[in-house]
């Protein structure tokens, strides 16, 4: 009789985003949160910073943070895009979908803050398929549940 017995999964580091632009994403970011800068004068330079690297996971998810709850379908399109050039990057690193992307690589914090904030951002549109589909991927890629999605999470009547 063979046991069945699973393997390890393979966890992989996504290269970082181009130049400092992760540093300057939350630096902006944490700028608007001190109160130092504006909501309008934050996003005007994570655009500027988009504009220049429009590769750059961290700069999708500050200005997707930045904008939710207020602009929700705005949020929808700055995670859905952080997550679809996540998803090329992981690829083009040799991803083929069974490795692990965790929250304890730097490199993949850009990545995964899309997918929560897109999962948040369903949620509040009544996506409630894509919703579910992306928490269980959050979970399936960051085995250390970073989000804590796999608490229990409070009921409201």
């Amino acid at each position: 009789m063979a046991l069945d017995i699973p393997l390890a999964r393979e966890a992989l580091a996504l290269p970082a985003d181009p130049a400092n632009s992760a540093q300057r994403a939350e630096e902006v970011l944490a700028a608007w949160q001190q109160g130092t800068l504006t909501v309008q004068a934050c996003r005007q330079r994570l655009n500027d910073l988009a504009r220049q690297y429009p590769t750059a996971l961290s700069v999708w998810a500050a200005l997707g943070e930045l904008v939710l709850p207020e602009d929700v379908v705005a949020a929808y399109a700055f995670f859905r895009t952080g997550y679809h050039r996540g998803l090329d990057r992981a690829r083009a690193s040799g991803w083929n979908g069974s490795q692990h992307i965790p929250w304890t690589y730097d490199s993949n914090r850009g990545f995964l803050r899309c997918l929560y904030g897109l999962m948040q951002a369903a949620t509040a549109i009544g996506e409630t398929a894509e919703a579910v589909r992306t928490r269980q991927f959050l979970l399936d890629l960051d085995p250390t549940d970073h989000f804590g999605l796999s608490r229990p999470q409070p009921h409201t009547t």
